[in-house]
């Protein structure tokens, strides 16, 4: 796929968020979130073969860090191989992952906070 055809779903998505995408978004967004900065749905090369590029679209990107934060609905219990594909390649650029489900976002965000806190603040 190339990176204008990303981009495009890249911007479609942060237009069409999920709601625990929404409320995490209200929570972080503006640097509120202890004055780090997130990015939503963020790009990340991953891979450049013979000039053909891939990428990853991430819920969200902290470079404190270099976190990607996942907002896990219920898609994550179909494509779990791949998901768990993509996490190795991303462990192997040196990303740090957290992933929360969509109803820890929505009804528990002090325990989402917590983690946060604790991996990028610590």
């Amino acid at each position: 796929m190339s990176y204008k055809t990303v981009l495009e779903l890249a911007r479609w998505m942060r237009t069409n968020p999920t709601p625990a995408e929404q409320i995490f978004w209200s929570k972080v967004r503006n640097k509120k979130f202890y004055g780090l900065k997130f990015y939503r749905q963020y790009i990340i090369e991953h891979s450049n073969i013979l000039g053909s590029k891939s990428f990853f679209i991430s819920d969200f990107y902290c470079h404190q860090g270099k976190t990607i934060i996942e907002i896990d609905g219920d898609i994550h219990h179909y494509q779990m191989e791949y998901d768990q594909l993509r996490e190795e390649r991303l462990i192997e650029m040196e990303y740090n992952i957290l992933r929360f489900e969509n109803d820890l976002v929505l009804n528990n965000w002090n325990a989402v906070e917590s983690e946060l806190k604790r991996k990028l603040l610590l």
